[in-house]
């Protein structure tokens, strides 16, 4: 047995057994799942997070651009607020120190009484004053003691001195009480000396001020002066005449605090003062909104992705699960091509070992007649009986070997395929009648399930037969005595399905993808050439049908055929 194993894979090309072994190197599907799940779900995903970081991006861009023309129209409102409260101060003293009001002003109680009647309409003035082009106080009324104070030396001075007006940013001074004070020069027309008069105000006044214009669209609204101190209170900053600790920059723009919390800033300068109002927003006025659609963002998004997953795993499995399929049956197709060519190969040989053999066949077949003949007509010897039983036996050697060698002829060539309708139980019964006394010698049951709604099949007669025969004997053989055999035909999908089983001693599991190959068998020497479900396969295939086998060892063995109605010759 292992030597014909040897011929036969000795025939089949190379390059066949190599790709039949590749076909078993089959792929890691699971692994190949998990790529191409990730590769898909990347595929997806990018253009989805592009997308939606496009539109975050996007929105939060207006929204910080709604946010920032927001705080620039609420500070410029606020600015020109208290620019008009600066403007209307101004006014005030201006209109008092008029050119020709110096010496009025410098004597008897007239600085008093204007500083009552301003006081009535303007109650947060704190005092008066007038001074001389030397820069020492003259008159002064309030509550403090600042009469003939000299004031040259001070800044203030000097710059209303040269610009006519000016408005000081809150300092303590002599009072040591934060206040500020707008002084206004001009010419008394008499002397043709400067003088001026100068209102202070205490830093409550701007601040009940700053008070009044702070809305909840900001957080913290305060003055500063150009060197960054506090002119009014500050809610994060500390107290009036604190050190303001941002880095001061006219404009909109925001930052982040420590916390991560976006901060708004927004500065603007009060024009002829030395001032500037700071509003403070935390987060953005539209905040809701900004966080609804980050909510709602963020939603979409993971529905798309969650989506995204079932689908493409889904996708994944099928293709998968196809490309799976295709593998099986690419490995049968191999699978079969790997029998076809040894079929065609030992066919080839079988051929050439025919011819071979039957010539000495036939030489001994006449030498064998020749001797039988010279015996019959000479005279008798001692052991003339034993010759002639032995030249019997030669024969009989003789036409065993040419049963073999026409069976491989017959499996080598292309017989003719002869189509005619008939009957497949009719096939059935008739090779039985052939077997029925070999049942009968074993002791072998027959049980017949022949479907009768059967049709008849356009097929070949005498293969068919054949096929059969082949079968139910090997069943025989299998099943020794004392067994059964069940044939069932019935009609499944259009075709013609034929089941021979039998209870015999089965076929090892190692033993079944090998069974239709050419000289494999499982039977003792002698007892058979191996050639039998080979050539049973061939005629099948033939004729347009399929064969499968299924085994169980001590159990028993049942091959399937599936016959075609019409078939066509192959």
């Amino acid at each position: 047995m292992n030597k014909k194993t040897n011929i036969t894979d000795k025939i089949l090309p190379s390059s066949l057994k190599i790709s039949i072994e590749h076909g078993f190197n089959r792929r890691s599907y699971g692994q190949f799942r998990m790529i191409l799940f990730f590769i898909m779900l990347t595929i997806t995903a990018v253009p989805v997070m592009t997308i939606a970081m496009l539109g975050y991006s996007n929105y939060k861009s207006l929204l910080q651009k709604d946010e920032h023309i927001q705080l620039k129209w609420q500070l410029d409102g606020s600015v020109r607020a208290i620019e008009q409260m600066v403007d209307s101060l101004k006014s005030v003293v201006q209109f008092a120190a008029r050119r020709d009001r110096y010496a009025e002003l410098t004597t008897g109680n007239n600085l008093r009484q204007l500083f009552e009647r301003l006081h009535r309409q303007y109650p947060f003035f704190a005092d008066l004053g007038v001074i001389d082009q030397q820069g020492v106080q003259q008159a002064y009324y309030g509550p403090y003691d600042l009469q003939d104070t000299d004031y040259s030396g001070e800044s203030w001075f000097k710059a209303v001195y040269d610009q006519g007006l000016h408005i000081s940013r809150v300092y303590r001074g002599y009072r040591l009480v934060p206040h500020f004070a707008i002084a206004v020069s001009n010419i008394d027309p008499e002397t043709r000396q400067k003088w001026v008069l100068r209102a202070t105000i205490d830093a409550e006044t701007l601040q009940r001020f700053v008070n009044t214009i702070k809305t909840n669209a900001s957080d913290d609204l305060f003055l500063i002066d150009d060197e960054s101190v506090l002119q009014t209170r500050s809610d994060y900053f500390g107290t009036t005449l604190s050190k303001f600790s941002e880095q001061v920059e006219m404009g909109i723009w925001e930052d982040i605090s420590p916390q991560g919390e976006t901060i708004l800033h927004g500065i603007g300068n009060i024009r002829a003062t030395p001032w500037s109002l700071v509003i403070l927003k935390k987060g953005y006025m539209n905040q809701s909104d900004w966080l609804s659609f980050r909510s709602r963002l963020f939603l979409i998004v993971f529905a798309c992705m969650a989506v995204s997953v079932v689908v493409i795993y889904s996708l994944v499995t099928l293709i998968t699960s196809l490309i799976r399929k295709a593998d099986e049956i690419q490995m049968g197709m191999m699978q079969e091509a790997e029998h076809t060519d040894k079929l065609a190969s030992i066919g080839r040989l079988a051929s050439g070992v025919a011819h071979e053999i039957n010539n000495p066949l036939a030489i001994i077949n006449q030498k064998t007649g020749l001797i039988d003949d010279l015996l019959h007509i000479s005279s008798d010897f001692d052991q003339k009986e034993t010759v002639l039983l032995s030249l019997k036996s030669i024969d009989a050697s003789v036409e065993r070997c040419k049963a073999i060698t026409h069976r491989l002829l017959g499996f080598a060539r292309r017989t003719e395929v002869l189509f005619a309708h008939f009957s497949v139980n009719e096939i059935i019964k008739e090779v039985l009648q052939f077997l029925e006394n070999s049942m009968l010698y074993n002791r072998i049951k027959l049980d017949l399930q022949l479907q009768n709604e059967i049709p008849q099949i356009f097929s070949d007669h005498i293969q068919l037969q054949q096929i059969f025969l082949n079968i139910i004997n090997n069943a025989i053989d299998a099943i020794g005595k004392d067994g059964t055999i069940t044939i069932i035909s019935n009609l499944i999908a259009g075709e013609v399905r034929i089941v021979i089983q039998d209870d015999g001693v089965g076929i090892p599991e190692e033993v079944l993808p090998h069974i239709f190959e050419p000289f494999f068998t499982t039977k003792e020497t002698g007892k058979g050439t191996g050639l039998g479900l080979s050539i049973t396969y061939g005629l099948i295939k033939k004729l347009g049908g399929d064969i499968t086998v299924r085994s169980n060892v001590g159990k028993g063995t049942a091959f399937t055929i599936t016959l075609p109605i019409n078939c066509e010759q192959k």
